[in-house]
């Protein structure tokens, strides 16, 4: 009796085929949701850009309180700024002058 070697190559071959489609699944998968796929590099990027936003809005801020911790020092003293941050803590005012707290 002769024994045909085809249908073992038609098998190998349709495994052959499975086996590469859900590599290629399991690859385009990790490529979009994986952990540095496409959706995780545009998470970073909006986090990056909203973190820049952040700084600039705290550089801004640390350089208002830099301005004025410098005309309050002793070296150039403004009278002006000086008199309304002891009007502001003091609660005080003049008798011509509305205090809108």
């Amino acid at each position: 009796m002769y024994h045909d070697p085809e249908p073992r190559r038609g098998m190998f071959g349709a495994v052959f085929v499975i086996v590469v489609v859900a590599l290629m699944g399991y690859l385009s998968f990790a490529a979009l949701q994986g952990e540095h796929g496409l959706l995780s590099l545009f998470r970073i990027e909006a986090q990056e850009t909203r973190l820049a936003g952040e700084l600039a809005a705290l550089q801004a801020e640390r350089a208002r309180i830099s301005n004025k911790a410098e005309r309050l020092s002793t070296e150039r003293l403004d009278l002006d700024l000086l008199d309304e941050q002891a009007r502001k803590v003091l609660g005080l005012g003049r008798p011509d002058e509305i205090i809108i707290p």
